[in-house]
């Protein structure tokens, strides 16, 4: 009795799997564009591992299920990571072929006899470990490729980019002043240095996505003087609309590159967010062993509720959908900042604009 599910099983597994095959190629979109789904998965594979977890049912010890977990684990990512390198099927549809596999074991195994609990249950809890495994294995597969796709691509990218900047700057240096197309010229480096700045925010959140950390270069920094280079270069796009209000003589160990970048961002975002035409002001002030730099813009305040997802990549606020941009300025301001073992916060409430605030310590402990 006890090998009577196991051996209708292992009898029946060329017609589970020919059944199996005809709904999924009925009622899973992406199946339709695959020549054989039995071959080109682990389905036969999960059988044999299902027959045997049902032949050992008496000796379900825990070292016995501890094993079958293994196995059934192993399977499970295998197909996971088998369909997620095709481009259309989704997480949903990979879930639903199981979906479609637990009721064709049922309907054929029940068709000369009913399966008793302990069948019924081993094979519930075998499937849904199952999806499980391989569900997750899609997810990190899919992001694996994502990530891959990314990193090419932003490198490609690099390559036309940096011509097209190059022969700007010489068309910059070659023209009279006073000729009409030095604005022109200027403004299509402006644009470049933008695009260039879109492209290292990809590259860069890749690496923290797979765990590596920012390479910072940390040097004796005049933060003042960073800061009034960055709002002369964004006059230059967006007008006198900038006010800098700074503590004497404030310097900083800190990648004169990457602050700058945090400072382009946040500058620019209140341009994008703020009220047309009100100031924006950049604040710097310093203690003893601390510095903050606070960004304020007029205009509406961000709510509590996009405020909580406001330093997550990919993730854009309601007011944010209407500007270009990947949502990943402000994920990599925080990273940024936290690589030099800072903070940072916002402040927004209604009459009273929105506040970035940088702190940062005036010598990082790993430069001490």
């Amino acid at each position: 009795m006890s090998n009577q599910a196991s051996d209708r099983l292992k009898q029946n597994a060329e017609r589970i799997m020919h059944l199996w095959e005809e709904r999924a190629r009925d009622e899973v979109k992406a199946s339709m564009h695959h020549e054989s789904l039995v071959l080109q998965n682990s389905l036969p594979l999960y059988l044999n591992q299902l027959v045997d977890e049902l032949s050992n049912r008496i000796d379900r010890t825990p070292a016995r299920i501890a094993a079958d977990k293994v196995e059934s684990t192993r399977i499970g990512k295998k197909h996971g990571h088998e369909r997620a390198g095709y481009a259309d099927y989704s997480m949903s549809q990979l879930i639903f072929e199981y979906h479609i596999l637990r009721q064709v074991i049922f309907q054929v195994l029940e068709e000369e006899a009913p399966l008793d609990v302990t069948e019924r249950d081993i094979i519930i809890g075998s499937i849904e470990q199952a999806v499980n495994d391989a569900a997750t294995q899609f997810s990190e597969t899919l992001r694996d490729i994502q990530e891959l796709f990314m990193v090419t691509l932003t490198h490609d990218l690099r390559g036309p980019l940096n011509v097209v900047k190059m022969g700007t700057q010489l068309t910059l240096r070659r023209v009279e002043r006073g000729d009409s197309h030095v604005d022109i010229a200027a403004r299509m480096l402006n644009a470049i240095n933008r695009l260039d700045s879109m492209i290292q925010n990809l590259l860069d959140a890749s690496r923290l996505r797979t765990g590596q950390s920012l390479k910072i270069e940390f040097e004796e920094c005049d933060l003042e003087v960073l800061v009034q280079e960055v709002v002369e270069d964004l006059s230059f796009a967006y007008g006198d609309r900038f006010v800098v209000v700074c503590d004497s003589d404030i310097r900083s160990y800190c990648s004169r590159k990457e602050i700058r970048r945090v400072i382009e961002n946040l500058a620019v975002n209140a341009v994008k967010y703020g009220a047309s035409g009100t100031p924006i002001t950049l604040t710097l002030q310093q203690t003893e062993t601390q510095i903050s730099l606070t960004i304020h813009n007029e205009g509406d305040p961000i709510s509590l509720d996009a405020q909580s997802i406001l330093f997550q990549q990919f993730r854009r606020t309601i007011s944010a959908e209407e500007q270009t941009g990947w949502g990943l300025g402000l994920f990599l301001v925080k990273s940024i900042t936290e690589a030099h073992e800072g903070t940072i916060e916002v402040e927004s409430a209604e009459g009273k604009g929105t506040s970035f605030i940088i702190k940062l310590p005036k010598v990082p402990d790993r430069v001490a």
